[in-house]
């Protein structure tokens, strides 16, 4: 156990320096928000606007956007499994499947409901999405 102290320690202390310098890391291509009060806070509000601004535009976007083009956004998370044209992989194929049979089992798995040996992976994504991204999902994915 003695033989552990100094190299836990040693790595802390690494950690540390690499924390602090990190912290005060300037990248070109990126400019620090630490560093942008007074005159660059207002030029970014001018450009920008302000964060209710922002929230306001974009809540605007989402609500003027198409169930596929809102399912498209939330299928990004499904691509892992279902593949990026929803050809299948390690889940199902998707592609040429209409938004009913997607409402169905997006709600089975909602509902803790098994449809297939690979079930218990889908009851926690399910589980995230509310009924307007189960319809948004079932069209963008009748849309492949």
């Amino acid at each position: 156990m003695k033989n552990l102290v100094l190299p836990a320690l040693s790595l802390v202390f690494v950690f540390v320096i690499f924390d602090i310098a990190y912290s005060e890391l300037e990248i070109k291509s990126r400019p620090s928000v630490q560093s942008c009060f007074g005159e660059c806070y207002e030029n970014y509000v001018a450009t920008n606007g302000n964060i209710v601004e922002q929230q306001r535009v974009a809540a605007e976007a989402a609500a003027s956007a198409s169930p596929v083009e809102l399912g498209r956004q939330a299928y990004a998370s499904c691509q892992a499994c279902h593949g990026a044209a929803g050809q299948g992989g390690v889940g199902p194929q998707l592609q040429g499947r209409d938004a009913g049979f997607v409402t169905t089992a997006l709600t089975a798995y909602k509902n803790g409901e098994t449809r297939g040996p690979q079930s218990q992976m889908m009851w926690p994504s399910a589980q995230a999405l509310s009924e307007r991204d189960i319809e948004n999902l079932a069209a963008f994915v009748e849309s492949l």
